[in-house]
């Protein structure tokens, strides 16, 4: 399936499908964004208005059509922004994703800055604006007359300069403009990091005072048409405007693809308030998340729903709530969702509904409102402290870093007892948040601290694990810093993952398998009962309980099983299914129990390791460097720089993909696939003459095993036409390789300037039994099909030395 634009390919190969550029259209002018929220006794800095998508690349795909209303939505949720040069205009980087109406997923990754506003008749409307809003605020807040005129004999007059100062104002005559603009890349899987550094480098490339060295034309066109998506389990590595970027990909028995920090999650928030958050998501109250930044919201969300693993949420999800969408707070369905922060509004001044499961999270705070009656998640405390000694070996505090917070001193002025009487707060009593005076209180880990005593174990003395970014016998192609997101993504992903696999390693013996056949089933799925509830929670330890019975009710776990149901055999089963099985299976032959014997004896995670080594030897060993980006084929004139101005690109050069490239011709997995081919063959490739001469005799033995006519009883012409055959099918392959590997040598400059095809008598003898040679061993080493018409050709006569019967 090809795109409009796209120039082929199957759905989706491509790294990224879209690269889009949202901001103000100077031809359409100011148009405030009623839908905002916004009132007008705002100054105009600080109002919001209408921001449009000004270019997309290619103009589209079939597989991925452009929603460009979702898209100029998300990348700037709320609208518009303008400045002056006395603001800061740092640019910021959030991730968004579109959800389709089959649930299949889109992701974004925007990065926004800010350009001065060249257009007079803007910054004419924008002075404007300011004049009337000063008039308007003159009417409502002039003081009576007798104190207006005291004050102009104290005072004198303001003047028109001083009173807009007062306003935080902007004068067309001494202050620049500028105004937020957004790139955008549109991708079919979320590869965060590396779109991150794409769209960073383009912005660093207009900003910087020397030019690109290429166009930037040819840098998207790069990220859009030649850099492929890695197959699983692969490693890539394709350049940015000024440096590497590498993206790497789990394989099809790890946990899911998740390219957010989880290490700021735990910084903003502690390991208490992640725990509570966690549990909310799972008996699935509603979520609301609040923050002045759209990437923490994003970070926090995308974290919360990946450590679920098995499970997935099932509800509304949009973790950047746009402004014109704040209706949807009032639906009475679970929901996880963000909404932005001005910085200036608190939790009282929110128009949120008041129900009982609400989860109301303040990232930038360091706060959580819970919900009425959480139970709490099955081994708690143990848990916490396993994922608290992750922490701790990272160098991140567990009650996590209060100065990463934007009201870090607002949190500190709380009273303690104000957080003990406060039962909604998830937060743990005292200062600071501290989870090991907890742990230490506890009959049940001072009894098991008792147990493993001897073994060294403390825990009220950790014992600090070596580096986790030090291993000397890889040398992984990214920063230090990278790696250590890599290793802490994973390992607290594994701890949470082994909490799932323990708690459910029996949970097949109570699905209640459908007596009639899948299409009944699933039509009546409504009257079916899936899971034996009651049957499970009887074989559950009893602290499991309040939890258990509510999390069996969830939609989540009702999906889980349906998928279960749905999916008998392995190669119809849900990838993340498949997964979790496999860890199941592993758990059943490590712990030989029956099912009846549960206990609630916490078990530690025991696959970090594996897991971890498995990321480092990718990204030790990159498997594919995607072609480097090079001049178009453009026309004088176009792709000019101008320094602090992302430039209006070339939409002939960028709305197709090249005709011949072979990203396009085949897809991007038959590139790995061959790839993987050529390492099958390298051993027996490289074997000397008496090795391989072992492999024929061998090929032989098994042959005369296999009823096949004898040769005895063929005539000399059956014999010589089933020889010159096969040998003359072989001829052809190896000629049209052999013509493909020197036309692919000498270029595309030979055909162009008329040479025409390339003539093959010429080609040194030796060359051309080579090419055949390797490609008999090729066909050798296929399978026991092929290894009988080998042995045929070597009864018949010797093929290496007939080459000079070759047409």
């Amino acid at each position: 399936m090809s795109g409009g634009g796209g120039g082929g390919g199957s759905a989706p190969s491509r790294f990224a499908d879209y690269f889009v550029i949202c901001g103000l259209d100077t031809e359409t002018g100011l148009e405030p964004d009623e839908l905002s929220g916004e009132n007008f006794e705002q100054t105009p800095l600080r109002r919001t208005f209408k921001s449009k998508v000004l270019a997309r690349y290619p103009e589209n795909v079939e597989w991925n059509p452009f929603d460009q209303d979702a898209v100029g939505m998300l990348c700037m949720p709320k609208g518009l922004a303008f400045k002056t040069q006395a603001d800061p205009r740092e640019p910021q980087f959030h991730a968004f994703i579109i959800t389709r109406e089959d649930g299949s997923r889109t992701f974004g990754f925007a990065l926004t800055f800010y350009e001065e506003v060249t257009s007079k008749q803007i910054c004419s409307a924008m002075q404007t604006l300011y004049h009337m809003h000063n008039a308007e605020y003159d009417v409502l807040h002039a003081p009576p007359a007798d104190d207006r005129d005291q004050s102009s004999m104290e005072d004198g007059e303001d003047t028109p300069v001083t009173k807009l100062q007062r306003f935080n104002s902007y004068d067309i005559s001494r202050d620049t403009l500028y105004v937020s603009k957004c790139i955008c890349l549109i991708t079919p899987m979320s590869f965060m990091k590396a779109c991150r550094s794409v769209l960073e480098q383009l912005h660093q490339a207009v900003t910087s005072p020397q030019p690109p060295p290429l166009p930037l034309e040819s840098y998207i066109y790069n990220v859009l048409y030649e850099v492929p998506l890695p197959p699983p389990g692969r490693s890539l590595k394709f350049s940015g405007v000024y440096g590497p970027i590498i993206c790497q990909r789990p394989s099809t028995n790890e946990l899911p693809l998740f390219d957010f920090p989880v290490k700021e999650v735990f910084e903003l928030l502690g390991v208490e308030n992640v725990f509570q958050l966690f549990t909310c998501a799972l008996l699935e109250f509603q979520i609301l998340l609040y923050s002045q930044h759209y990437q923490r919201l994003m970070t926090v969300a995308e974290t919360i729903t990946a450590l679920m693993f098995p499970f997935q949420w099932q509800h509304v999800y949009v973790p950047i709530l746009p402004a014109s969408l704040l209706h949807f707070l009032d639906a009475p369905v679970p929901y996880l969702m963000g909404l932005h922060s001005n910085g200036l509004d608190d939790r009282s001044k929110l128009e949120l509904p008041q129900e009982a499961n609400l989860c109301f999270v303040d990232i930038d705070n360091h706060f959580i409102e819970l919900p009425e009656d959480l139970p709490q998640f099955p081994n708690k405390l143990e848990f916490v402290q396993e994922v608290s000694e992750i922490l701790m070996a990272f160098g991140i505090p567990p009650e996590g870093n209060l100065h990463c917070s934007e009201s870090a001193s607002k949190l500190k002025r709380l009273r303690a007892s104000e957080l003990v009487s406060d039962k909604r707060n998830g937060n743990i009593a005292g200062s600071p948040l501290h989870s090991y005076e907890l742990l230490k209180e506890n009959e049940t880990i001072a009894r098991l601290q008792a147990l493993v005593k001897r073994t060294g174990v403390s825990l009220e003395k950790l014992e600090v694990r070596e580096d986790p970014s030090s291993n000397k016998d890889l040398k992984v192609q990214c920063d230090e810093e990278e790696l250590r997101i890599y290793q802490l993504n994973i390992q607290i992903r594994e701890v949470f993952a082994n909490r799932f696999t323990q708690m459910f390693a029996d949970y097949e013996v109570f699905v209640i398998q459908p007596s009639q056949d899948k299409e009944s089933w699933f039509t009546n799925r409504e009257q079916m009962q899936n899971f034996d509830k009651a049957s499970f929670l009887s074989d559950q330890p009893e602290p499991y309980l309040p939890f258990l019975s509510r999390f069996l009710e969830t939609q989540m776990f009702a999906s889980f099983i349906d998928n279960k149901i749905m999916c008998h055999d392995d190669d119809d089963k849900d990838p993340v299914l498949r997964v979790f099985d496999s860890r199941v299976d592993k758990i059943r032959l490590l712990n030989v129990r029956t099912p009846t014997l549960r206990t609630s004896m916490y078990q530690k995670c025991t696959t970090v390791d594996e897991a971890e080594k498995a990321i480092e030897l990718r990204l030790a060993k990159i498997d594919h460097t995607a072609i480097h980006p090079h001049l178009l084929d453009m026309k004088i004139g176009q792709g000019k720089y101008e320094p602090g101005f992302f430039p209006k690109l070339q939409s002939d050069v960028l709305s197709t993909g090249p005709a011949s490239n072979k990203w396009t011709k085949r897809n991007a997995p038959a590139q790995w696939r061959r790839k993987d081919r050529q390492k099958q063959h390298t051993e027996h490739l490289r074997l000397d003459n008496d090795q391989r001469e072992k492999y024929i005799q061998e090929a032989r033995t098994m042959g005369s095993t296999i009823r096949q006519p004898k040769l005895s009883n063929l005539s000399p012409s059956v014999i010589a036409q089933t020889n010159w055959k096969f040998v003359e099918g072989l001829l052809k392959e190896c000629r049209n390789k052999t013509k493909r590997m020197l036309v692919e040598k000498m270029g595309r400059e030979a055909v162009e300037l008329g040479h025409g095809e390339v003539n093959i008598t010429g080609v040194e003898e030796n060359t051309l039994i080579a090419s055949l040679c390797d490609l008999l061993e090729r066909i050798w080493s296929h399978g026991l099909q092929v290894k009988q018409e080998y042995f045929l050709i070597q009864n018949v006569g010797s093929l290496m030395p007939a080459h000079s019967c070759l047409p």
